[in-house]
C-alpha cells in the first residue's frame, strides 16, 4: 500500500483550504498513492468560536466534504479526511470534530467523532478548551481500507492507550491519528506517543499533521507542530515530514504487522485483572 500524508497549513477559510487539498490529492495520486490522508480540522483551523459559527456547516451541507468526496471518486483513491469541524444541530451549539474514511467511489465508508477533548493548560499563555466548542464522540470505529482493517483516532486521543488497544483487538492493522498538535507538547511527546501506540498494538500508525502558523481572519492565529509521521509496527519511524507543508509518501508492507505480533504477542497475552483497591 502506498500512502500519502498531506501536511498542510490550513487557514480559517474553508473554500481556500478545499482548493489546496484537492490540488495536493491530484499530485499524490499522480505519484501512485492508493490512500491519501489529511490532518485534523482540514476545513478550518480557527481559535474564534464566532468565526467557526459563521463558516462551519452541517455534514449534509458541508462543501469541503462534498468536494473531497468528488475528488476521491475522480481519482479513484481512498481518502482519510483527518477531520472536519462541523455543526451538529445540538442544543448547546457545539460542533463535531469528525474524521471520514472515503472510498474510491467517493462514498463515506466510516465516520469517527473525536472522543477525547483537548482541555489543557500548556502554559499561562497557551490554554485550550476544546470541549467548549466541540462535543466529544462516544464510539470507537474500525473500518476497512485497501483490504485491511483501519482504526480511527484524532490528535489528543493518542494519549489514551486503551482506545488504541481496543481498536487493535477489534482487528485494526493500521491506526490513523490526524492531528493539529501544539508545538510545545509536540516537541515533548509527539514522537514517543505515536511510537508507543504502534509498539503496543503491533499496528502501522499514520499521523498526518497540520504545520506552521495558520492565517486567521478573526481571532488569534495558532501554530502547530507538523512532523507528520508513519510508524511501523515494531516502532521504527518510517517517515518524518519535518515542518514543511507538502506531500509525503510511504510504502507499507502489511506483513510487518504479523511479524511484530509474532515476536511480541502482547495483544494475545493481555489478561483481565482486578484492583487496585
Amino acid at each position: 500500500m502506498r500512502v500519502a500524508l498531506l501536511q498542510i497549513t490550513s487557514s480559517d477559510d474553508p473554500k481556500a483550504n478545499l482548493a489546496m487539498v484537492r490540488s495536493l490529492m491530484q499530485e499524490a495520486a499522480a505519484q501512485g498513492a492508493d490512500f491519501v490522508l489529511t490532518p485534523e480540522v482540514t476545513n478550518c483551523l480557527s481559535s474564534s468560536r464566532d468565526h467557526q459559527r459563521a463558516v462551519l456547516q452541517l455534514e449534509e451541507d458541508d462543501t469541503t466534504l462534498a468536494g473531497l468526496r468528488e475528488e476521491a471518486a475522480s481519482l479513484g483513491i481512498w481518502l482519510l479526511i483527518g477531520s472536519l469541524g462541523l455543526k451538529t444541530g445540538d442544543a448547546d451549539g457545539r460542533f463535531a470534530n469528525r474524521s471520514f474514511l472515503i472510498g474510491p467511489d467517493g462514498g463515506i465508508r466510516a465516520r469517527y467523532d473525536k472522543i477525547h477533548m483537548f482541555d489543557v493548560d500548556v502554559s499561562p499563555e497557551e490554554t485550550y478548551r476544546e470541549s467548549s466548542g466541540y462535543r466529544p464522540g462516544e464510539t470507537a470505529v474500525v473500518s476497512e481500507v485497501v483490504g485491511t482493517a483501519l482504526g480511527m483516532a484524532i490528535c489528543y486521543d493518542v494519549r489514551f492507550p486503551l482506545l488504541f488497544r481496543s481498536l487493535a483487538k477489534a482487528g485494526a492493522r493500521i491506526l490513523t491519528v490526524p492531528a493539529a498538535f501544539s508545538p510545545v507538547t509536540g516537541a515533548a511527546h509527539w514522537h514517543v506517543l505515536l511510537r508507543a501506540r504502534a509498539i503496543e498494538t503491533g499496528c502501522f500508525v499514520l499521523a498526518p499533521a497540520q504545520t506552521g502558523t495558520h492565517p486567521a481572519s478573526t481571532g488569534k492565529s495558532r501554530s502547530t507542530y507538523g512532523h507528520s509521521l508513519v510508524v511501523a509496527p515494531w516502532g521504527e519511524v518510517l517517515l518524518d515530514a519535518g515542518t514543511e507543508p507538502g506531500i509525503y509518501l510511504a510504502d507499507l508492507d502489511l506483513g510487518a504487522v504479523d511479524e511484530a505480533r509474532r515476536k511480541v504477542p502482547s495483544l494475545a497475552n493481555a489478561r483481565d485483572f482486578t484492583g487496585p483497591a
